[in-house]
């Protein structure tokens, strides 16, 4: 039994130093050699070191017959990660009523204290689902709003989020607000702006996407919490995009309630999500999924979801492992330099290439969409793939008109020298 117990608080368990060393095989004297010049550099210096960043790919089992640039959508796990599920799945299996219910979910605790952690949060706040859409639309259905209530929201907010407030627009009788956005934008006030002309005496909440998906921006979240809050609004933000892709903690944020997928940017196994709320804000809250007592301020009210993958969940702690070990400041400015390699010098090879992301720091990281004059985003997205076999996702919404591009830690200088190839072979057509 304790042998039992052990395995799964080593699966869970998040090293106090953990290193790259972990996650790869190389020899000792070259894996010591690399993490030691590795520890010389900042994160802006080591971004462009490739033999650093070639170590890393060893860590991931993605195809050799395609190029993904659609990481942004959902993420490749590292192999440690897709170990840990294959072992836990395993021993599940042995005895699942036994090992998955009575012993694997033991380990809910533990990882709850270390994910919150990394939020920079308390484990009291944190809820464990399956992606952001469950997250918010937990928030977004359970909140107390009553007829006329008025939310403001944009059309660039991720459609199954609008699709939740217009269900309860339809059902409770709130009013929702659009305000519109120009993007791409390097203006924090052009951004925040729209949102403060919109309130009302009637306004009860914002809500807000850090990272927009359909071309990168990143929202000033906290300037536009400030506000709402200076007015008695209350603030839910969409953090699909952001957790684990650039350095933050959610307090940072400002905002009242925040979800996310973990299957994204922290390569958690696919089927993974987080919700966050502030303490006092979960007994106003009913859960998605009906609990005994709705209207207790325990968090895990919001976690009735009966029978789940627990190996899934139990992962994380390995994804958890891998993001520190790779530091957020390292992922970060390594992201933000493939990003701006490949758009810097797409944007010299014609005058028909547009970036429709800004390239700023403050306001983008790895997703940004190039759009091609006289082409739709399918078309330019349909050439990558067929004649380049570069996989991306097409993005067309209002002044957006292109091709999403999203390279993740693994991907090679050569994997975007590729990529512009493709791009060059289009402003020829």
């Amino acid at each position: 039994m304790n042998s039992r117990r052990s395995f799964i608080r080593k699966a869970t368990a998040i090293s106090a130093i953990p290193t790259l060393s972990s996650f790869v095989n190389l020899t000792q004297p070259r894996l010591e050699e690399i993490q030691k010049e590795a520890l010389k550099k900042s994160p802006t210096e080591l971004a462009e070191d490739e033999d650093f960043w070639s170590f890393i790919k060893q860590s991931y089992t993605v195809s050799p017959q395609i190029i993904n640039l659609n990481n942004g959508g959902v993420s490749p796990s590292p192999k440690p990660v897709q170990d840990s599920l294959e072992r836990l799945n395993h021993y599940a299996n042995e005895c699942p009523s036994y090992y998955m219910w009575g012993i694997m979910d033991q380990g809910r605790e533990p990882l709850r204290e270390n994910i919150a952690k990394f939020a920079g949060v308390s484990p009291e706040e944190i809820a464990f689902n399956r992606n952001t859409t469950e997250a918010l639309d937990t928030i977004i259905l359970g909140m107390p709003l009553q007829k006329g209530d008025e939310v403001i929201l944009c059309e660039y907010d991720y459609p199954n989020m609008l699709n939740a407030w217009r269900q309860r627009e339809m059902r409770d009788g709130i009013v929702l607000k659009w305000i519109d956005l120009k993007l791409p934008s390097d203006d924090k006030k052009a951004l925040t702006q729209p949102y403060l002309d919109a309130i009302t005496g009637k306004t009860k909440v914002i809500h807000v996407t850090h990272m927009i998906n359909y071309n990168g921006q990143i929202m000033p979240v906290k300037e536009i919490s400030d506000l709402a809050h200076k007015k008695g609004i209350e603030v839910v933000c969409d953090g699909a995009h952001t957790f684990a892709h650039i350095d933050f903690k959610i307090p940072d944020l400002g905002c009242d309630y925040f979800g996310t997928s973990l299957h994204k940017w922290l390569g958690a196994p696919i089927g993974n999500g987080l919700l966050w709320m502030k303490k006092e804000k979960i007994a106003t809250v009913y859960p998605l999924l009906p609990n005994p007592n709705p209207k207790t301020d325990n968090i895990r009210k919001f976690e009735n979801l009966g029978t789940r993958s627990f190996m899934i969940e139990q992962s994380i702690g390995e994804a958890l492992n891998f993001q520190y070990a790779l530091g957020n400041e390292r992922k970060e400015a390594r992201l933000r330099y493939l990003r701006d390699y490949w758009a810097k010098n797409a944007l010299a090879i014609s005058d028909r290439v547009s970036i429709q992301t800004s390239l700023s720091k403050e306001f983008s990281c790895a997703l940004a969409v190039v759009g091609i004059d006289g082409l739709m985003g399918r078309e330019i997205a349909k050439t990558f793939f067929d004649k380049y076999k570069i996989h991306t996702t097409q993005r067309t919404k209002i002044d957006i008109n292109g091709s999403r591009v999203t390279p993740h830690v693994y991907t090679s200088i050569n994997d975007l020298d590729r990529l512009l190839t493709a791009i060059e072979y289009l402003t020829k057509g």
